[in-house]
């Protein structure tokens, strides 16, 4: 069997002598220079000074978690490959979509890819660029599994790999077990061992990785038939590994959470590693106590993984480790995401598939757009902020790091001076975006934080102006270099005010963008 196959790779250094790099790896990796974790509730009376966890087991069973990695895999060729066990899995819990980076800040590859999913925090984090490993950030950001190890030793870790650097480079030698499965052996040894484990042993945390659907990619093409094969054999493979759960001797008494994603996609005639809206995709299955059968959602990213396992586990999250991801019961949709069922299709754009809604300028209730000052013509779906989607947006044009807005979720809000000016236009962009007011009386100060993507150039602004009682604005900050994160104004109320406004003002002219989501005040 063909081994798993990538674009732009280097091939990896051999172990050293008389311990293949495919083989069981032991504790190799580098010490973490990580803050103490807390354990786990099942544990906590036996350990001193932890946290609050952040998930409680169901009627007291014991958690564990099982994460199965499916290189390559489609969610939508799942569904048209006729997949019973992944079709299974999907109707018993949670469905979500999802969509990746690509370069300039990681290619769609496994690299980048499953280090994302095993950290909780993207690339321009952990520093997986590509297959190569050649800088890591992977000990101020660890592997789930290693931080459910230090959080509490007693726990049995185990990751099985078909693609030896999950084993041996993304997961720490704290993991108690890591298998790079012989090549020989391929995925059919790795479902083997991780069914042999889950039977015969009590493990709490297993992380399976299975390549042949990335290796089918590869040679045909996601559009393929041997693809749509591929996949089918690897859901009887799932089908295994997951019977290995349900029919292990203390079940009943187990709270088992069951994960299965993917790091990339593939293009249509095969490969990846670029920015095409094929390749960036990838989804989450999530089959558990927490998740109603047959639920979808569209806010999820790669990044609450690592934090959905934890917290099933009940390690709570240090503020410390600066994770990207939230687990995914405690994911709360903000006011834009509510904007979805009326959001429409194309206008002007040509890049965008006539089917796909993705654009509104109606605001939330509450919001409301200021285009007094903003130019006329241009592109009808950018003229001043408009309400979008990573698909929508994303397929304005390619590689213009639009794709690099992997922190907002589901809908987001966007001006778009670069492609607003795509059609004939006057004057200039100059467009705001009116918060809700917000009760701040007997407040001393008011927390005000907000995600941004921010892309400048030229004589481009973006100004976060407050407007106290209905006053005359005041400019609380402005950004003048790229910005993509989390923000957070600690505002000193005046005194005797009572209610505060928000504008963000973008102005420009054929400039870039200026994204915001999930703006909280208080």
């Amino acid at each position: 069997m063909t081994q798993h196959q990538e674009d732009d790779v280097t091939p990896q250094t051999p172990a050293a002598p008389g311990l293949s790099r495919r083989g069981l790896l032991l504790g190799t990796a580098a010490a973490l220079a990580t803050a103490p974790l807390t354990a786990t509730a099942a544990r906590a009376a036996t350990a001193p000074g932890a946290a609050t966890p952040t998930a409680t087991p169901a009627a007291g069973r014991t958690p564990k978690v099982l994460l199965i990695g499916l290189d390559g895999t489609m969610l939508t060729r799942i569904k048209d490959a006729g997949a019973p066990h992944l079709t299974a899995l999907m109707a018993g819990g949670l469905t979500a979509a999802s969509s990746l980076y690509a370069n300039p800040m990681a290619g769609t590859l496994s690299g980048p890819g499953w280090s994302t999913v095993a950290t909780g925090v993207w690339p321009d984090k952990h520093n997986v660029k590509d297959n190569n490993f050649t800088a890591p950030n992977l000990t101020a950001y660890p592997d789930f599994l290693t931080r459910a190890e230090t959080a509490d030793p007693a726990l049995s870790t185990y990751v099985v790999a078909s693609w030896a650097p999950i084993a041996d480079t993304i997961c720490s030698g704290r993991v108690d077990t890591r298998i790079a499965t012989p090549s020989a052996e391929y995925d059919t040894g790795t479902t083997a061992r991780a069914v042999a484990k889950l039977r015969d042993d009590n493990p709490d945390v297993v992380f399976v990785h299975l390549d042949n659907v990335d290796n089918a990619g590869h040679s045909s093409g996601s559009a393929s038939q041997a693809y749509l094969t591929a996949i089918r054999g690897v859901d009887a493979q799932v089908g295994q590994i997951v019977a290995a759960v349900r029919g292990r001797a203390g079940y009943a008494q187990e709270d088992w959470l069951i994960l299965v994603t993917a790091d990339h996609g593939h293009t249509p005639t095969g490969g990846h590693g670029g920015s095409t809206w094929e390749e960036r995709q990838t989804f989450v299955i999530a089959n558990g106590s927490a998740f109603p059968a047959g639920s979808v959602r569209q806010d999820v990213r790669m990044v609450d993984i690592a934090p959905t396992a934890l917290a099933h586990l009940g390690i709570a999250a240090d503020p410390a480790w600066n994770l990207d991801g939230t687990p995914i019961p405690a994911l709360v949709p903000d006011e834009f995401d509510a904007l979805r069922p009326q959001l429409t299709g194309r206008v002007d754009e040509t890049g965008i598939a006539a089917g796909v809604l993705g654009f509104t300028h109606t605001p939330p209730a509450g919001w409301s757009v200021d285009n007094s000052a903003m130019g006329t013509g241009g592109v009808a779906e950018w003229r001043g902020w408009s309400f979008t989607t990573d698909e929508f947006w994303t397929k304005t044009q390619r590689d213009q790091n639009r794709e690099l807005n992997v922190r907002s979720r589901n809908v987001f809000a966007v001006a778009d001076s670069d492609e607003w000016a795509d059609k004939i236009f006057s004057g200039t962009y100059d467009s705001t975006l009116v918060s809700p007011e917000y009760p701040v009386a007997g407040r001393g100060t008011v927390p005000v934080t907000f995600t941004t993507f921010y892309r400048p150039e030229g004589a481009q602004s973006a100004r976060v102006l407050a407007v106290w009682d209905g006053g005359a604005p005041v400019e609380v900050k402005s950004f003048t270099s790229d910005t993509n994160g989390r923000q957070r104004l600690d505002l000193a109320v005046p005194a005797g005010a009572s209610r505060l406004r928000l504008r963000f003002r973008y102005t420009g002219s054929n400039n870039w963008y200026w994204v915001l989501d999930n703006v909280k005040v208080g």
